[in-house]
């Protein structure tokens, strides 16, 4: 049975009550806040494991509550919350930081699912393989969860991190999408791969000037040649 804590972020009491009853059920513990400034104020008393952040929210919004966690070095795992389901609000959480989201009405179990799922990829990271990995100019260091280009070091976010170690560990293969959520996010759910394509592109950007390259192979998906 897990122990952590989740923190739960939404003004209806409806979700809340239901999706407290699920993370219960599997172990969790939970604290609740149901506006943007109560979120910031729990993640700094109650250090939660994940949180689940709704995007409409008084006071202040789930998009500027990641925002500003994320601006202050907080890096704790987030899955949004979003009424709409729309690329641009699930575009926009990705690019604030987010690491993952659903769109409600969602399935309670899926949110345990995806929640599991990340939470056990934190786990793996503390046990990650300690062989430095090189490709062209690029050097990963599993186990301390850095990347360097020569001696620059990226500024990664978590998943973009394990985005790029996926990659790197078979330089020339090529992944689909669906594969890539499975490996590098841990859980299989397809119709979600433009959260895929969002991180291709940061990693491009930060990658900009390598001797490595994330190339698309159109109609199937990505692979990373040096």
């Amino acid at each position: 049975m897990t122990s952590e804590l989740i923190l739960l972020v939404d003004d209806e009491p409806s979700i809340i009550q239901l999706a407290r009853m699920y993370f219960e059920r599997d172990g969790f513990r939970i604290q609740e806040a149901m506006d943007g400034e109560a979120a910031l104020e729990a993640v700094a008393k109650h250090h939660p494991a994940l949180i689940v952040l709704d995007v409409m929210l008084p006071k202040l919004a789930g998009f500027e509550v990641c925002r500003k966690l994320r601006a202050g070095g907080d890096l704790t795992p987030i899955i949004m919350l979003t009424a709409r389901d729309e690329d641009i609000d699930k575009i926009l959480g990705l690019e604030l930081g987010a690491d993952d989201y659903l769109t409600k009405p969602f399935n309670p179990r899926e949110l345990i699912a995806r929640t599991k799922a990340i939470l056990r990829r934190s786990d793996n990271k503390k046990q990650a393989d300690s062989t430095p990995i090189h490709r062209g100019d690029l050097t990963i260091l599993p186990s301390a969860r850095e990347a360097r280009l020569a001696s620059r070091t990226l500024d990664l976010r978590a998943q973009e991190f394990d985005l790029l170690l996926t990659l790197a560990e078979q330089p020339g293969r090529v992944f689909s999408r669906e594969q890539l959520l499975q490996l590098a996010w841990g859980f299989d759910f397809y119709g979600q791969t433009r959260t895929v394509d969002v991180h291709i592109a940061h990693l491009r950007k930060k990658l900009d000037g390598s001797t490595v390259k994330i190339e698309t192979v159109t109609g199937v998906g990505y692979k990373l040649v040096a």
